[in-house]
């Protein structure tokens, strides 16, 4: 009995015990459970706020990341996607990247900004420090130096630029590489019924071109034959490069840096292909020093003209060492090649696409031009000058599609905008040319379109625009040397290619610009070729 009654108590107490655990652990859940709830009401309020003070801007602000998340999300439409964020915020807007990174920067679209940052307040905005270190694989070349080092490499470049054997040489090359190369491969092209990329073999035909003009030496990037298409090292390091200047500037500085010591990852690319430019342009600028040693030639020699020999011709043997003419030449090439070979991209889709702009063109070149035997146009500047709506369309397509879709600078002191923004000390500053030409404030309701006849007066001649709106061949001091020459290059071309043939896009073929420092279709051109008959 008392065995029974001893159990039952110790029974009870157990149970007791239990129940008073439990209760623990239910509170300690409770607790826990509201904490939870409070937490995630918190959480959902402060989205709730960040949503209604971000639900109209394009730009989300977050704690800690800031506006990354955006840029990151949009990276694939980037120039689109900033263009709605300049419009939304009235052409300038204050860029914030995470904490501790020191990714901020100012970025605008307002042409009048442009115009004090280029030119009335030139003085106070340089390349700065930054960006010789992004673009270093530039040396000290024209684009990447300030001060008396950019006034020095200009005021020698303009020398050159306006001596008329240049410019006869410059019509010289694009004549023959069209003539023994170009043309043969889309006659080929026509008649076999292949689908061609025209953007690849724009950048070849550029290459060849510029590196005739400034070195001296064909590459043949570009053959006569379809068979014989092939990488060329050089050529191949010169895209790497400009896809490591991209990197730099949407990886953070201490990141890019160390991967560069460490030799790592896109940087040991670079530094590889910094490493075949580098050998190649010695071996080019060591064989001119050993020719001029021994001849000299006469200034205006076009068959045997290029561009560094008439450098040192100019300031006089031993005068310039040959980092000098290193970093000159990569900076001539990198320009010559990219940007016209980008337009002419652009230029040849949109003309495929606007049949009407295509007769106008055929129709002014028919009226003002004569053919020769070969049925392909080998005009003077004189002739060119005469294709004012062929000068049109192509102005028209580098305000759509500027070949450098950004350009930055950097303030010197403090100053205000015209548009009212503050400016700090080393504070960087973008001015996106994509987004210039697509506000309605400086082009009209029509902005988006294809208009070449917005470049034409009534009287028959080209309209001028202002360089710090129309702003493809910058504005102020920097603006672009080689313009002119840009300009018959791109004619020159057009004209013979139009004239022998029309252009189709491959049905289903996705034409978009590509995320780099250059604006190049991400895809390339695949068109098929029709052998045209006038």
């Amino acid at each position: 009995m008392y065995l029974y009654i001893f159990i039952r108590k110790s029974t009870i107490h157990v149970s007791q015990t239990q129940l008073e655990t439990q209760a623990l652990k239910a509170t300690k859940m409770m607790s826990l459970l509201e904490f939870v709830i409070v937490f995630v009401a918190i959480l959902l309020f402060f989205f709730i706020h960040l949503w209604r003070c971000n639900r109209n801007t394009p730009l989300t602000y977050w704690p800690l990341i800031c506006m990354l998340p955006g840029i990151l999300c949009n990276l694939p439409n980037i120039h689109d996607h900033l263009t709605s964020v300049l419009k939304h915020h009235g052409g300038t807007f204050k860029f914030r990247g995470p904490w501790l990174t020191n990714i901020n920067f100012v970025l605008t679209s307002d042409p009048m900004n442009v115009h004090h940052i280029t030119s009335k307040n030139f003085g106070n905005y340089g390349k700065g420090s930054e960006f010789h270190e992004i673009f270093e694989i530039l040396g000290d070349g024209i684009f990447n130096s300030d001060s008396h080092k950019w006034k020095y490499n200009r005021d020698i470049l303009q020398l050159l630029f306006r001596q008329n054997v240049f410019k006869n040489v410059v019509q010289k090359v694009s004549h023959k590489k069209l003539e023994s190369c170009l043309i043969p491969l889309l006659n080929h092209a026509s008649e076999s019924g292949t689908v061609v990329d025209l953007q690849d073999m724009f950048q070849r035909l550029t290459f060849d071109s510029i590196c005739s003009i400034v070195l001296g030496f064909d590459p043949k990037c570009l053959p006569n034959n379809p068979t014989e298409f092939q990488e060329v090292a050089f050529e191949k390091a010169f895209n790497k490069m400009e896809d490591t200047i991209f990197y730099r500037h949407i990886v953070p500085r201490c990141l890019w840096k160390l991967q560069k010591r460490l030799r790592i990852g896109q940087e040991k690319n670079s530094n590889e292909s910094q490493q075949i430019v580098d050998q190649f342009l010695h071996q080019c600028i060591s064989s001119r020093n050993e020719e001029q040693s021994g001849i000299n030639c006469a200034k205006d020699d076009e068959s045997n003209f290029d561009m560094l020999k008439a450098l040192v011709e100019e300031r006089g043997i031993g005068q310039i060492n040959d980092k000098f003419l290193k970093d000159m030449a990569i900076n001539l090439l990198a320009a010559g090649r990219d940007t016209i070979s980008a337009c002419l991209s652009w230029f040849f889709w949109l003309v495929s696409t606007h049949p009407l702009v295509e007769a106008k063109i055929l129709e002014e070149i028919k009226e003002k031009l004569r053919t020769n035997d070969e049925n392909w146009l080998a005009s003077g500047v004189e002739d060119l000058n005469k294709l004012v709506y062929l000068h049109g369309a192509l102005c028209e397509t580098l305000r759509l599609f500027p070949p450098v879709p950004f350009e930055h600078k950097c303030a010197i002191k403090s100053d205000i905008l015209p548009s009212g923004d503050c400016v700090s000390p080393n504070t960087m500053i973008y001015y996106s040319l994509y987004s210039m030409g697509r506000m309605e404030q400086t082009w009209g309701k029509d902005c988006l379109e294809f208009k070449p006849e917005r470049w034409v007066s009534e009287k028959g001649i080209n309209i001028h625009i202002p360089s710090y709106k129309f702003i493809a061949f910058n504005a102020g001091p920097r603006s672009c040397l080689g313009k002119s020459i840009s300009f018959i290059q791109m004619k020159i071309i057009a004209i013979a290619l139009l004239w022998n043939f029309q252009f189709q896009v491959v049905e289903g073929h996705d034409v978009c610009p590509s995320v780099s420092v250059v604006l190049h279709m991400k895809h390339g051109l695949k068109v098929n070729v029709t052998k045209r008959s006038i």
